[in-house]
């Protein structure tokens, strides 16, 4: 071998030609060819393997796969192995992408019909072998997704077969089934949508008016979608599990949110009550074909701050960030779901179009040839053939025999159609039927012109579709996940106290890991801690195993933040020298480790009385004077009940200007704050001290909610902002003690009309005070001193007087355990509230200074015979 064969083409540093081969050819840098290489890697990814295209909201696998099961359809099951092994003709990436791919599409059950065991999108098992399993393609799918006549096609990767561009589907697709990819610089998440809001959706938009969609998800749950933002990169929506409070002191979660599986959402509860965050005895997972994971509590543990707890630090709440990304013209790009679905609809009429146009070109040119054809017999054209000695010569005897009728025809006959004519067996012109023929034409020509009507009428064409597919295919694909608000859950409100936090005042550390050191409260590891010093200077830290905070400590506890009913009573001496002021203030928030100060500041500044009143109350102190000359009172009491309540960083009031040997306290006193105002947000049917909702009033330690549902039962309940509520309020307010309701209910078991007068008893357990049978239904609750209720009767007592109940007259006040009495054995068609009457002993009324006691005329109800059609209207 010589030398000149080993020369790879470098160039010598003293000479810039190239030798060897590499003379044959340019010499690329090496990161020249990077940059080349690297876009054409991230072009073939977002383009042929991660994001959907638009027109029919597929990746390329999902398309090649339906392709392949269309053209192997028979009508029958074929093995998954099978349909892989098909697909690898038009992709080129293995067995394993095609299989995950194809269960994936199968779990959403609206394309393939599946058949075997294909995993569970609750517990997150996969799916049987291929081997095992079978699939063919939906109904719905063959319906709306496949059409050759108006695919477009192109060729394989191999140049072998043809395979679509896109798919022909008349329907929001992707709108429907979603999509999440991650491709090279860019990701694309769309989150599924209800079928039936699609469709309605888009006969919203060809009809001109508005809509808007939200996610719906195959595992249920709830969803926030205050910020879904039409699913655009910005967006976000938060989803939760559906978790019900159960008799045996426990929680049920029937519903998990999407994305998650129970698998995924007990390990992430197990892992918050290893940590002490919550607090629970153990789980059981009963899932099978629905959710239903049981979460024992531990005996006095709150079931609402723990629901509470685990939307807050486990799986059962988290956010969600779509990013709607799809292909458009060989780009990607991003746009929002409402411009999706309008596309979708506009792709959906283009189809429309070109189906009836070939539609209606394919029966144009059928009548012409059926015309032709009875032309030719009928008129006995073939005769002029007979003496005809050439090809040519009978072809064109035949065109002259055409001549007469052609202006009849509705194009031009051509060479081709001569030569359809003389293909006509003899048989067939023996037996040709000119009423048959003549009944044919014209059943062709009355579709032609139902398709011209179609063409003319495109959109309520497109309308008609899209009813016709939510007819066919629409039941059972109801909304699965409640579209809810949801309020903001403070973690440091709901997590257990998991730690143990100690002080040490004379060196001025606190923490968790000082455990030979004095102990202050019970905390856990997330919450914030205020320290306060003697010389009035305070701050707020994180809770950690051992912090300094500044020696001669005064105060140190938990830190709640927003907290407006923790009053700090202070007197503190203004500077060294200085007079003794008193002040009274609330902390709420501030930034974390950052030192404030409870005085003015002045240089030899020191708290001399401090107190922390969780529901400020205000106590009397008494102050003694250092002797001095000339001063008569020593001692004097100070009641900080005198005192406004103010910001943390004002002043005080001056106590004394006189030296100050001590302050004590007198006696504790009661809370300044009166009762705490409670409102309920019937948007998350949660309570709050914000403003926000209904007002229910201003609750002491010992008061009360009521609540009462529109099945007919009722509970009292404490002001807790913890709380949970039922769906099915119907009244809430504040309890009332002695407070009598009338009610009148239908008793299913009895098929009888009923009313019945009580007090509400205290409870915190549900009551139900109608019949409990589940078919009963509560129609009409008043509270109303003296009520009265007309009858109007139907069926065969429709010809009765109308009858009025006086209640009161009618029965007496019993449990609300107590049945009631049967208003009639009678046939009812409608029972309504009439104007009440005031009795004598009932206070008197003054006209246009005061509404009645009672309160506005109740809204009157509307009931029909049959109660199952009943309809409560309170």
């Amino acid at each position: 071998m010589e030398e000149s064969d080993l020369d790879i083409g470098f160039k010598d540093s003293t000479d810039d030609v190239p030798r060897g081969p590499a003379a044959l050819h340019s010499v690329t840098a090496l990161s020249g060819m990077y940059q080349d290489w690297f876009l054409d890697y991230a072009s073939y990814v977002i383009l042929e393997r991660a994001v959907p295209h638009l027109d029919d909201g597929l990746k390329p696998v999902q398309r090649r796969i339906l392709h392949s099961m269309k053209r192997m359809d028979d009508g029958r099951y074929n093995k998954v192995a099978n349909i892989i092994g098909h697909t690898m003709q038009f992709h080129p990436h293995g067995d394993a992408s095609i299989g995950d791919a194809l269960v994936q599409i199968g779990q959403k059950d609206l394309l393939v019909d599946a058949q075997g065991n294909w995993g569970n999108v609750l517990t997150g098992d996969g799916a049987a072998a291929p081997r095992y399993i079978e699939a063919r393609l939906s109904k719905f799918a063959l319906e709306v997704a496949f059409n050759h006549k108006t695919t477009e096609w192109k060729l394989s990767y191999d140049g072998r077969n043809k395979e679509p561009v896109t798919l022909p589907v008349k329907f929001p697709l992707l709108l429907a089934q979603g999509g999440e990819g991650i491709a090279v610089g860019l990701a694309s998440k769309i989150l599924p949508h209800n079928f039936n809001e699609l469709i309605d959706a888009s006969i919203d938009y060809l009809q001109g008016n508005d809509f808007v969609l939200y996610p719906d998800f195959p595992t249920g749950g709830m969803v926030d979608v205050s910020k879904y933002n039409d699913g655009q990169r910005g967006g976000v929506i938060k989803v939760r599990a559906k978790i019900e409070k159960s008799e045996k002191k426990a929680l049920v979660i029937t519903e998990i949110p999407f994305g998650k599986t129970t698998s995924t959402l007990i390990e992430s509860i197990i892992k918050a009550n290893e940590k002490g965050k919550i607090k629970i005895r153990k789980i059981d997972d009963n899932t099978s074909a629905n959710v239903e994971i049981v979460v024992h509590l531990i005996p006095g543990v709150s079931p609402d701050k723990t629901i509470d707890a685990l939307y807050a630090l486990t799986d059962c709440e988290y956010s969600i960030s779509p990013n709607t990304c799809v292909i458009i013209d060989n780009k990607p790009s991003f746009m929002g779901v409402s411009a999706i679905l309008r596309h979708s609809a506009d792709k959906t009429v283009e189809l429309l179009k070109k189906e009836l146009e070939i539609r209606l070109g394919e029966l144009q040119e059928e009548w012409h040839m059926s015309s032709l054809e009875k032309i030719f017999i009928e008129e006995r054209i073939y005769r002029d053939i007979e003496e005809c000695e050439t090809w040519e010569a009978v072809l064109k005897a035949i065109d002259d025999g055409l001549t007469p009728f052609k202006k009849l025809l509705i194009r031009e006959v051509t060479r081709e159609d001569i030569l359809m004519l003389t293909e006509i067996k003899i048989k067939r012109i023996s037996k040709f039927d000119v009423k048959k023929a003549d009944e044919h034409i014209k059943g062709i020509e009355t579709e032609i012109e139902e398709v011209k009507n179609h063409l003319r009428n495109l959109i309520p064409f497109a309308i008609n579709y899209f009813k016709q597919i939510k007819k066919k295919y629409g039941k059972g694909k109801e909304r699965k996940t409640e579209i809810r608000s949801f309020d903001t859950i403070e973690a440091t409100k709901v997590v257990a106290n998991n730690a143990k936090l100690y002080i040490n005042y004379k060196e001025g550390f606190i923490g968790t890991g000082l455990k030979k050191d004095e102990f202050i409260c019970d905390c856990s590891d997330i919450d914030d801690v205020i320290a306060i010093r003697k010389d009035g200077v305070y701050l707020i830290t994180k809770v950690a195993d051992k912090v300094f905070v500044g020696n001669d400590i005064l105060y140190a506890q938990v830190f709640l933040k927003n907290d407006e009913r923790t009053i700090y009573n202070i007197v503190y001496q203004d500077g060294k020298d200085g007079p003794l002021l008193a002040k009274r203030c609330a902390i709420s928030g501030l930034t974390r480790d950052k030192e404030y100060n409870l005085t003015r500041g002045t240089a030899g500044s020191k708290i001399i009385y401090f107190s922390a009143n969780p529901n400020g109350e205000a106590e009397v102190i008494k102050v003694h004077h250092k002797p001095k000359a000339r001063l008569k009172k020593l001692v004097f009491e100070f009641d900080f009940g005198q005192m406004a309540i103010k910001g943390k960083s004002s002043m005080g009031n001056i106590l004394t200007k006189n030296a100050v040997q001590k302050v004590s306290l007198k006696e504790k006193g009661l809370s300044t704050l009166g009762g705490r105002k409670i409102w309920f947000d019937d948007a998350v049917f949660r309570l709050n001290v914000d403003g926000r909702g209904l007002f229910l009033g201003e609750f002491s330690s010992d008061d009360k909610i009521l609540v009462i549902t529109k099945n007919g039962f009722f509970r009292n309940v404490g002001f807790d902002l913890s709380n949970h509520f039922e769906d099915n309020i119907l009244i809430i307010e504040k309890f009332r003690p002695g407070k009598v309701y009338s009610v009148i209910y239908w008793d299913a078991g009895q098929k009888f009309y009923y009313v019945k007068r009580f007090i509400i008893e205290e409870s915190e357990k549900l009551q139900c005070f109608i019949n409990e049978d589940p078919d009963s239904k509560l129609i009409s609750l008043t509270e109303v001193e003296y009520p009265r209720f007309e009858i109007h009767f139907g069926g065969k007592n429709k010809d009765r007087g109308n009858e009025i109940i006086e209640v009161a007259e009618f029965i007496g006040v019993k449990s609300y355990k107590a049945k009631g009495k049967r208003i009639t054995s009678y046939m009812v068609e409608n029972i309504h509230e009439i104007e009440p009457v005031v009795k004598k002993e009932a206070a008197p009324i003054i006209e246009d200074k005061a509404e009645p006691e009672s309160g506005p005329e109740p809204k009157q109800p509307n009931i029909h015979e049959d109660p199952a059609q009943m309809k409560l209207e309170l």
